[in-house]
């Protein structure tokens, strides 16, 4: 099939490339002329693993083409994704629909045989029927229908959830249009992928619920681990125990400084906007939302507090800058929250990012001391701290750490380190509601 991907960022260059493997003959359409230039060359602009072998081998194979030029790959086309973003807008924090608007108005122009739009793209409840809307009024005469087909990527393994999903949601109000968005993931059906044909409304608003439940998840094993902390529980333990029960199951039960990321905060936003306007508030994603912000700045007192409740001449080490391993992402990075409260505080901050270095120059306030690896960034350093759990930093030469340090202060925000082994080593050591705190302050004995 003949597949125009319009937008080549994220979403739109790895489900390109991953439909470009699966055998369609793909083109990725984006208005920055140099992110193209680039994209033919092999060059790709962001970190996800497996992807750059993918774009380069499908591109060698001829089935992976980029270009600025909208019109001629759409008139030819059998399905366009709207892949564009969809940021949170200034001012009322409901989703920046302007770019998935002006996509459809060059589409609209530019369709010449019966053509499925399709919206890739994270929209809220409505939006295939304005994108409907804007293509029959400029284009009156034109054979097409409007699909919803919502991505549920997670950054760091998104060629495998393309390749091996746990659902494609196919949201379509009509046959034909759901017959050729059977054919575009036919090449799934060996890996018998369950598809969930819907309304075009019901699929739109399956993503935002998705995410705003797994952010849920995070956020309430956030808490626990706070309570777990004042009662000398093990947050570990207590996670465990929820997730082998199969209704709730074990994943997104991690404690850690909060979620980030391009989809997590935007999203429960824009659902949360969208519930107000059609008034029916969603209660617990607003208190999710509020809860995880205010989780993000109080990392960054915990830590200052664990120096002794003041960071000023002080230098802390960071390690890990990114919102989760595996990617390059800094979009609303718990780390941003954390050395910001730490530079406010008078710290100054060495860091490392096995692949977020450059986005995180661009993200983080200036002054921050970049390091070429983890032992630089400790170097005299009064505190060292965890904030992304890259594999890196699982196995760090603890006895070379500590003598590279000012201080043998270890403040663990991901709970990488087995607690008995860090305090072994001569560090003084913090994590996140493993009773650690309870412990050392006679908590845990008073409430027995």
């Amino acid at each position: 099939m003949k597949i125009v991907m319009v937008g080549s960022g994220y979403v739109g260059l790895v489900s390109g490339a991953c439909f470009a493997d699966f055998g369609h003959e793909v083109v990725c359409v984006d208005k920055q002329e140099n992110k193209i230039e680039a994209l033919k060359r092999g060059e790709i602009p962001i970190f996800e693993p497996g992807l750059t072998e993918l774009v380069r081998s499908n591109a060698a194979a001829g089935r992976l083409s980029f270009t600025t030029d909208l019109a001629g790959p759409v008139s030819k086309a059998d399905a366009v994704f709207i892949a564009v973003g969809t940021p949170s807008r200034r001012g009322d924090g409901f989703a920046d629909l302007s770019y998935v608007y002006a996509a459809t108005r060059e589409i609209a122009q530019a369709l010449d045989h019966y053509t499925v739009i399709v919206t890739k793209s994270t929209v809220p409840v409505g939006t295939g029927d304005e994108v409907e809307r804007i293509v029959r009024e400029l284009r009156p005469d034109a054979a097409f229908a409007v699909v919803s087909n919502p991505e549920f990527l997670r950054e760091g393994a998104a060629i495998e959830d393309y390749t091996r999903p746990d659902r494609i949601v196919i949201g379509a109000e009509e046959d034909r249009a759901r017959e050729v968005m059977a054919e575009v993931y036919r090449p799934l059906y060996l890996n018998s992928a369950p598809i969930l044909n819907t309304s075009r409304r019901t699929a739109e608003l399956t993503k935002y619920a998705a995410n705003a439940f797994l952010a849920t998840k995070i956020t309430f094993i956030n808490e626990m681990a706070d309570l777990c902390e004042q009662v000398g529980a093990n947050v570990q333990d207590v996670a465990r125990g929820m997730g082998l029960d199969n209704r709730i199951g074990s994943k997104f039960l991690h404690a850690g400084p909060g979620y980030g990321g391009s989809c997590f905060p935007k999203d429960t936003l824009a659902l949360i906007k969208t519930a107000q306007d059609f008034g029916t508030p969603a209660r617990i994603v607003e208190t999710v939302a509020a809860v995880n912000d205010q989780r993000k700045r109080a990392m960054g007192r915990t830590v200052i507090a664990a120096c002794g409740g003041s960071v000023r001449g002080k230098t802390v080490a960071v390690l890990g800058l990114t919102f989760k391993p595996n990617t390059d992402d800094m979009r609303d990075a718990p780390s941003i929250a954390i050395v910001t409260a730490l530079q406010d505080g008078g710290a100054t901050v060495r860091a490392f990012d096995p692949e977020g270095m450059e986005q995180a120059r661009a993200a983080l306030p200036a002054g921050v001391v970049y390091c070429s690896d983890a032992y630089e960034s400790v170097a005299g350093a009064d505190a060292a701290v965890i904030v992304t759990e890259w594999n890196i930093f699982r196995a760090l030469d603890l006895d070379r750490v500590k003598d590279a340090m000012k201080a043998p202060l270890l403040i663990d925000l991901r709970n990488v380190y087995r607690p008995d082994q860090v305090r072994a080593k001569g560090f003084t050591y913090l994590d996140v509601g493993r009773g650690i705190r309870a412990a050392e302050t006679g908590t845990r004995g008073a409430a027995a």
